[in-house]
């Protein structure tokens, strides 16, 4: 007679998780190729932007490649219920974030998939199908794009800088609010950019294109992965207030670390 196969309390192996995720988005990705710039159903959430059938597909395949590695793991991710289960893993997915840009085949949206273990993220995939890129990143062991080692920009003033940032889909008081932390930093660093992408904007952040990111309202998909990106590329993490960054906590300032100061300054409350 075989034995109920018992919950795994243990750290997994985390070269293992960050291979798997990197499959799985690799997986996703396909999908979103395949339907990228053809005519495809699209719903729009309450102030939560589009929804397709290309971001639901490319979910659905995650999810299945990661629970069959991890059958013991939860998964939080944008487009279904979480999952809940009793292990200390857990998967955060973004199967599209950059739906907008997607939709109107603006060629800046990717998969993101990042790994947590009691409570800790411990690793973090994006993958821009577009470009066939790769970032990956394992806790304490550095941060990678297509296997090749990156790190953040040694940009010392924000004159020097190129900042990128988002805005809500709300078009009410938070939109005014996000407005006078924008005007403050395009007054003095050399450029803002918004591809409207957060997890692509903290991948090219943890690579050095862009010195500094922020912005408020956002999920833990958006940003999980890219977190993990940008603390093991060197870069410093905090919300907007200069305090510890918060998963759930809804803003988020990211920086070279030189920079964060100056920053701060013009996104505190």
């Amino acid at each position: 007679m075989k034995s109920k196969k018992t919950l795994s309390t243990s750290p997994p192996s985390l070269s293992q998780l960050r291979d798997h995720a990197v499959r799985a988005a690799h997986g996703a990705g396909k999908i979103l190729l395949r339907y990228y710039g053809k005519k495809i159903k699209i719903a729009e959430k309450p102030d939560a932007g589009l929804v397709t059938q290309a971001d639901l597909e490319a979910q659905e395949h995650a999810v299945k490649v990661l629970q069959k590695a991890f059958p013991d793991f939860g998964f939080l991710t944008e487009e279904a219920k979480p999952i809940i289960r009793p292990s200390p893993g857990r998967w955060i997915i973004d199967p599209l974030d950059g739906t907008t840009n997607y939709v109107h085949r603006f060629p800046m949206f990717c998969v993101s998939i990042a790994a947590q273990w009691n409570q800790e993220l411990v690793v973090g995939v994006i993958y821009h199908p577009i470009l066939d890129e790769t970032y990956t990143a394992i806790r304490g062991q550095g941060a990678f794009l297509n296997k090749k080692r990156i790190y953040v920009s040694a940009t010392q003033e924000l004159r020097d800088a190129l900042l990128t940032t988002g805005f809500t889909y709300q078009k009410d008081e938070w939109l005014k609010k996000e407005m006078a932390p924008f005007e403050k930093l395009s007054s003095v660093a050399r450029g803002i950019r918004r591809p409207g992408s957060a997890a692509l904007d903290l991948a090219y952040t943890a690579r050095g294109v862009f010195d500094g990111f922020w912005e408020r309202r956002l999920s833990p998909w958006d940003i999980a992965a890219g977190i993990v990106l940008v603390t093991e590329a060197g870069g410093t993490v905090s919300d907007f207030q200069g305090g510890p960054f918060q998963l759930d906590g809804g803003e988020l300032l990211v920086s070279n670390t030189q920079l964060h100061p100056a920053m701060l300054e013009s996104v505190k409350k």
